[in-house]
């Protein structure tokens, strides 16, 4: 095996703390808007938990780098890897944003280190051997930027002051996603319904082993890690007008179309609107599952509460627009404007191949030589890890180091998950 070669990286010029709260300072143009939420559930089962941080700061000591974090983590086979998600996911994603950058590069950042946040998460939930999962939708706001990841079939949706709802998530029910169920296949899973006496399938599509209706999820250690941790992420930018996001697990929407949900509730104060959205899924139809939601209203600072919003239905036009999904890598960096000008649509990406989520660059601590895993931030010689895009075997043709650097730990979960590697799951007791 020939020699590793060797990484150059420039060393990393230290910022004076003094230096980035005046850049802080200078880049508030605009007055950052003020955020009121509200939260209703209902338990069925009670494997559903939420968070909600709104003191999180990017520089410590300095309020005006403040943002708010919401989330819903819906459980399933016991509570377990919700509650952890809900522990754990933050801490993750913020060690996996560089330090000491600016608000756009912070903003710029985040997409990815949601990505690795997310799989870290997962391979730390997995080691404790539990079989527990977690749907998570994981909301991040600064300022009038909302960049939003999910996995499962928890969603968020924003409702703007032009009356148009756009769905900011995408659902990873095998039943509604076909690209999902190709790529479970393709990874080495089986995809079909329960089989009941008599040869008749019924239910929702499944995938085997394990029998989950949804292609990606955190935990589910009994289950083939081709039912993947890494996120769809979207990131915004609204207009100083401000918006409404609904966050909520499936117990709401499996009762409520996106518009009903923010029809139902327009014009009243965020606290009070969280309860309505849970008291019409019940009018609806029933508890049949836990039903949990968050209601954020994102609200012009000189304004006490949202103006009412037009009840008028989604313009069809606007919606393809908005709601496009950013297939061709090239076109990431384009912004796009929703046709009412009020929504800026910043980035986009659902693909589950880690290659495409986690950029090309490296990180080398120049004092010490050792490279930075992307997914797990530990620090490792070249010769304990390969980059993303390396083939089983070092030659020049792999051209082992290009793409992120990933520890042996974090390169086996890679190849499991894209059905690289056998993943038949083993569970201690």
């Amino acid at each position: 095996m020939g020699e590793v070669p060797r990484m150059k990286a420039k060393p990393a010029a230290l910022v004076p703390l003094g230096t980035l709260i005046g850049r802080e300072l200078r880049s508030e143009k605009v007055e950052n808007p003020t955020i009121k939420y509200g939260q209703a559930a209902l338990a069925k089962k009670g494997e559903d938990c939420f968070l909600v941080k709104v003191d999180c700061v990017r520089i410590p000591g300095n309020p005006a780098t403040s943002f708010s974090v919401f989330a819903i983590f819906d459980g399933h086979n016991g509570i377990s890897a919700a509650i952890f998600a809900k522990e754990n996911l933050l801490n993750n994603v913020l060690s996996a944003v560089p330090q000491g950058v600016g608000r756009e590069e912070w903003l710029q950042a985040l997409p990815r280190a949601l990505v690795a946040g997310f799989v870290k998460t997962d391979i730390e939930f997995q080691q404790k051997g539990e079989t527990s999962g977690t749907t998570v939708t994981f909301v991040v706001i600064d300022g009038w930027t909302v960049t939003v990841a999910s996995v499962g079939d928890s969603r968020c949706i924003l409702d703007t002051l032009g009356g148009v709802v756009s769905l900011l998530t995408v659902d990873h029910r095998l039943e509604e996603n076909a690209e999902e169920r190709e790529r479970v296949t393709a990874s080495g899973g089986e995809v079909g319904r329960l089989n009941v006496f008599g040869g008749n399938e019924v239910g929702p599509l499944r995938c085997w082993p394990g029998g989950l209706c949804l292609s990606r999820s955190i935990g589910d250690t009994d289950v083939g890690e081709f039912i993947v941790p890494i996120p769809h992420v979207k990131q915004v930018k609204l207009s100083n007008a401000g918006g409404r996001l609904i966050i909520a697990s499936d117990g709401i929407w499996d009762a409520l179309s996106s518009d009903m949900a923010a029809q139902s509730c327009r014009g009243l104060p965020a606290e009070l609107a969280a309860k309505v959205v849970v008291k019409e899924a019940l009018r609806t139809r029933g508890l049949k599952d836990d039903t949990t939601c968050l209601v954020v209203d994102i609200i012009p600072f000189d304004h006490p509460i949202l103006p009412p919003t037009p009840r008028r239905k989604q313009n069809l036009l606007s919606s393809f627009i908005f709601g496009k999904r950013t297939q061709n890598p090239a076109n990431k960096a384009t912004n796009k404007l929703s046709s009412v000008g009020v929504v800026e649509e910043l980035f986009e990406e659902g693909s589950a191949m880690l290659a495409e989520r986690l950029g090309n660059d490296f990180h080398l601590n120049s004092n010490s030589g050792l490279l930075r895993c992307a997914i797990c931030q530990a620090d490792q010689s070249p010769s304990d890890g390969l980059s993303v895009n390396s083939g089983p075997y070092f030659s020049p043709a792999s051209k082992p180091w290009e793409g992120p650097f990933l520890c042996a730990n974090c390169r086996k979960k890679k190849d499991a998950m894209e059905g690289k590697r056998a993943t038949r799951p083993t569970v201690t007791a």
